[in-house]
């Protein structure tokens, strides 16, 4: 009994350090990495709401149902890791009050959380189009320069 005890005392103190990570003065999370991540983020939303569409023309199934919820959650979970990655990351983090361009940085920031939660309320590809420009105007307030990525987005 109290091996187990042990062990899942253990087990939540490592979550609690995993989750809390982030928070600390490490250094080794990259801003330009967090920007890359959102950016898959996006992709996969975006690929999420055409496979949405697509099975809302196709006959009902079961089949069919089973993997269009799989789609939205798919949309909101990859939504609700740029918005956590906005409000833990940069806004918690690397945005501070009286820096240059605070303001700038702060509006764009919550643009891209605004943009984020639309394309949880809806299906149009064009919510992720917006999403994305707003992480490219986001990079362009806070890096104050033209974004440039490994991959082509």
């Amino acid at each position: 009994m109290i091996r187990i005890l042990t062990a899942s005392l253990a087990v939540m103190m490592t979550a609690s350090i995993a989750l809390a990570h982030c928070q600390v003065p490490c250094g080794i999370y990259g801003d330009q990495r967090r920007f890359e991540s959102m950016l898959e983020d996006e992709h996969t939303i975006a690929q999420a709401q055409a496979q949405i569409n697509e099975a809302t023309g196709a006959k009902a199934s079961a089949q069919v149902v089973n993997q269009t919820v799989r789609w939205v959650m798919t949309k909101e979970d990859h939504a609700t890791k740029i918005q956590t990655t906005i409000a833990s990351y940069f806004m918690a983090q690397r945005i501070k009050p009286g820096t240059e361009g605070y303001a700038k940085k702060l509006a764009a920031a919550h643009a891209v959380m605004v943009a984020a939660m639309k394309c949880k309320q809806s299906a149009d590809p064009e919510t992720a189009k917006a999403l994305e420009k707003s992480i490219f105007d986001f990079y362009r307030a806070y890096e104050g320069k033209e974004p440039v990525f490994e991959h082509s987005h």
